[in-house]
């Protein structure tokens, strides 16, 4: 296998997830005791919400180049973006990794979308995933329609994904919250669910029977796609 560089610590409740399926997807494709080789950069979170906050996107894309550099001077031979929000500076860490692919969140995405045989999505994460417009470009760029829930529904994911789930707090009220948000998005015509938030697979993971349609959860179709490139 490739060594894979992550970007990681956004937040490490979910960066956990990631490590832990990629091992596990390495021993079921190479057998008991296989492990990926990884090599993971670990932000502060703290400081990456401030910054999100303050909208200081061209500081973040500065910090997440030189940690891909980093990456790739330590031996990385793919990177990933361990958030589905900290692709908006996709662009900045493939300049970064100069060379060395960069595996994206959003391909690996509308692939498993495809995949059910639907094309009107939902796309609920963070208020960044949703407003802005690169997430939702990308899967149109793929041939998908776009669907995203009202202003106030945004607003309380918003408040789920910074005041709960990356601080390790689930709660049943959260996850109705966002199985009501499926529901939403499902009632104006969307045929699958996109979770674009890695901690979202905290409250619902695919084949939850309580979901109106069902869900792709992007870590795990991340996590996929990450392992075929490094077996490549």
């Amino acid at each position: 296998m490739r060594t894979i560089g992550l970007l990681g610590g956004m937040s490490w409740e979910s960066t956990a997830v990631y490590y832990r399926l990629l091992n596990e997807g390495a021993a079921d494709r190479f057998g008991p005791l296989r492990q990926a080789p990884i090599l993971l950069h670990s932000f502060d979170f703290a400081e990456v919400a401030a910054r999100q906050r303050a909208q200081e996107w061209d500081q973040l894309g500065r910090r997440l180049s030189d940690a891909t550099r980093g990456l790739v001077r330590a031996g990385a031979e793919l990177i990933g973006i361990c958030a589905n929000t900290m692709h908006i500076l996709a662009d900045e860490v493939r300049r970064a990794a100069d060379g060395v692919p960069l595996v994206h969140v959003v391909d690996a995405t509308a692939d498993a979308v495809d995949a059910a045989g639907a094309r009107r999505v939902a796309l609920l994460g963070t208020a960044y995933t949703m407003d802005k417009p690169f997430y939702a470009d990308a899967l149109r760029a793929h041939g998908l329609d776009v669907v995203l829930p009202g202003p106030s529904t945004r607003v309380e994911l918003q408040r789920i994904i910074y005041e709960e789930l990356t601080q390790g707090i689930v709660r049943t009220e959260s996850r109705a919250a966002l199985l009501g948000a499926i529901r939403e998005c499902s009632d104006q015509g969307a045929q699958v669910a996109a979770l674009a938030c890695t901690e979202f697979q905290m409250l619902v993971e695919p084949g939850d029977t309580d979901s109106p349609v069902p869900v792709v959860d992007t870590t795990r179709e991340h996590c996929r796609a990450l392992l075929e490139a490094a077996c490549e």
